[in-house]
């Protein structure tokens, strides 16, 4: 039993030292470009043409003024539910 347990503790530090690990990967950074100040303003720029301001129309002939009756037309009552 003695020679069990320290056969098996050497055999697991070969087993472990054994294994391959991997290698630490460095990826090289790249710089970021900083944008510098600004320039100087460009020309101004020509106004554009004016667009078409449409056709012109007759206007519609103006109504008759009211006579000053009001007319209030009360809706029906709604119908009762049917009862079940």
């Amino acid at each position: 039993m003695k020679y069990t347990l320290t056969l098996l503790a050497v055999a697991a530090t070969v087993l472990l030292a054994a294994c391959e690990k991997p290698a630490v990967v460095v990826l090289p950074t790249t710089p970021v470009a900083v944008p510098g100040p600004a320039g100087p303003a460009g020309a101004t720029g020509s106004t554009g043409s004016t667009g078409s301001t449409g056709a012109t129309g007759s206007t519609g002939a103006t109504g008759k003024t009211g006579d000053g009756t009001t007319v209030v037309i009360i809706p029906a009552a709604p119908a009762s539910a049917p009862s079940n």
